[in-house]
């Protein structure tokens, strides 16, 4: 019993971590994309691609710090957060999309953010059991604690 729930906790760590990451680049892209009009699409392309650039940055900067090589650094950040940073977008980004009226809303609309708060919640509890699953196989942030262990 005590081994699957420092399982459990080990995962809501690692996903606490990757939310951190994905918010900055979800809150960021969302802000960047809906305050120059830009179209539903290239917004949540742009706050995909700056939630992958921090969740792996928040990685890789550890890693760094415990004289891990860059290019080695980077392989452990890919390793650990794939898959988490990849299941927290698509969720969070169908959540903000399935909300009517949520990316038209508009940065000072209570439904803007409300929806964009909800939709990070959600792909939090949902990238949980995924994190759980990768974790207990050896796989996702495994990777990195694994590592910091060797060295």
């Amino acid at each position: 019993m005590r081994e699957k729930s420092e399982l459990t906790k080990l995962a809501v760590s690692a996903t606490l971590h990757c939310l951190t990451g994905c918010a900055i680049g979800e809150v960021l892209g969302m802000v960047i994309g809906t305050a120059l009009g830009w179209s539903n699409g290239a917004t949540v392309a742009l706050s995909i691609v700056l939630a992958f650039f921090f969740g792996y940055s928040l990685t890789i900067r550890p890693v760094l710090r415990s004289g891990v090589p860059f290019g080695q650094a980077v392989r452990v950040a890919l390793a650990a957060d794939t898959v988490s940073i990849a299941v927290m977008e698509i969720v969070d980004n169908a959540v903000m999309l399935g909300i009517p009226g949520a990316m038209e809303a508009g940065l000072t609309s209570w439904l803007f953010w409300a929806s964009l708060a909800f939709s990070l919640a959600v792909a939090f509890v949902v990238t949980v059991p995924v994190n759980r699953w990768l974790i207990s196989r050896g796989r996702g942030h495994a990777v990195v604690h694994e590592h910091h262990s060797h060295h």
